[in-house]
């Protein structure tokens, strides 16, 4: 993870979220690594201009796009995920990998502090001990382990990784997008609330999307037997 790949991924990312024909992101690596992490050489000898973002902020932002933006973000981890490359896979909503994907935070082989959600949101995706575990540690597991933990939804052969993940996609180009997108923001913020105040927020999101061309499309096309024609407001 370099300065020039976080800006270039932030691009494509944003034409994406604002191209209505894109209905979900997939975010993938090559070779032999999903992502290893931040470019620590950078990292050690970065120097910026004042007011000019470092890499943290970059981080920072494109995670963030990630987290928040309105389409569903899918992992495929192909390889190695580590440190950052870590932090990448919880950025997105779903996540899938190969058999022989390995992932662990690798920040404290570094002496290195996660600054993307290492310890921060590790411990909500796979619980605090086996967390803390990897943090201390540095230490990868397999994709099997983590599919075990909670962190990844599917493993698949090697081969498959992509052929899988296609197909998944093609089944949400079908959905409302509208409903993800309500779906996405509701459940991230579910996470931060009580269940009171979490429910409150679904109650309000559906009466919104009770007025949505959406919803009656949808309960239109059930009606007349036919595939509904979605247009996601």
């Amino acid at each position: 993870m370099s300065t020039q790949m976080l800006r270039e991924m932030t691009d494509v990312l944003e034409a994406a979220m604002a191209d209505d024909a894109v209905r979900a992101i997939v975010l993938t690596g090559s070779g032999r690594a999903f992502c290893a992490g931040a470019d620590l050489k950078e990292v050690a000898g970065a120097k910026h201009a004042p007011g000019e973002p470092d890499l943290l902020d970059l981080v920072d932002h494109t995670f963030g796009l990630m987290r928040h933006g309105p389409k569903p973000m899918i992992a495929a981890v192909n390889g190695l995920a580590m440190a950052g490359g870590l932090e990448m896979v919880m950025a997105c909503d779903l996540v899938f990998a190969a058999e022989s994907a390995q992932m662990g935070d690798a920040h404290s082989n570094f002496g290195v502090f996660p600054g993307a959600g290492g310890a921060a949101v590790l411990p909500r995706r796979i619980g605090l001990n086996r967390a803390k575990y990897l943090l201390f540690s540095g230490e990868n597991v397999s994709a099997r382990d983590m599919m075990d933990w909670g962190l990844v939804n599917k493993v698949v052969a090697d081969e498959d990784l992509r052929d899988a993940v296609q197909t998944f996609t093609d089944r949400l180009a079908d959905k409302s997008p509208a409903v993800l997108r309500r779906m996405k923001a509701v459940a991230n913020r579910s996470m931060d609330v009580d269940g009171t105040a979490a429910l409150s927020e679904e109650m309000l999101n559906l009466r919104a999307h009770m007025r949505s061309w959406d919803m009656h499309e949808g309960l239109s096309a059930f009606n007349e037997k036919r595939k509904p024609q979605f247009r996601g407001y």
